[in-house]
């Protein structure tokens, strides 16, 4: 299964091929080589493997984030849910959190 996860940009590199980005309190950095559309710091993406893979229109933060919120929370040992962690651990290129 693929899936991606929502994340907030925090910063933007100055070449714009990567970005820090929030996942949940886990801040990675995240190449932006296949993204849709520029980001901007306070824009969300949608991460699968440490790729933005599409910018999240603002209209659909509030939904989409509550919607993964309430999947980490509950879910237990679900396998989706182990695959929303599983893509927040790896969704650095660096594969290290970044301060």
């Amino acid at each position: 299964m693929c899936l991606g996860v929502p994340g907030k940009v925090i910063e933007v590199s100055e070449d714009a091929h990567t970005a820090v980005v929030d996942f949940f309190g886990t801040r990675r950095v995240t190449r932006l080589d296949v993204i849709d559309e520029p980001v901007e710091p306070g824009d969300y993406i949608l991460n699968h493997v440490g790729f933005a893979i599409r910018r999240i229109d603002r209209e659909e933060i509030g939904e989409t984030l509550a919607l993964y919120e309430m999947l980490l929370r509950e879910a237990g040992e679900d396998m989706m849910a182990d695959d929303v962690r599983s893509e927040i651990e790896a969704s650095g290129t660096l594969g290290k959190e970044v301060a």
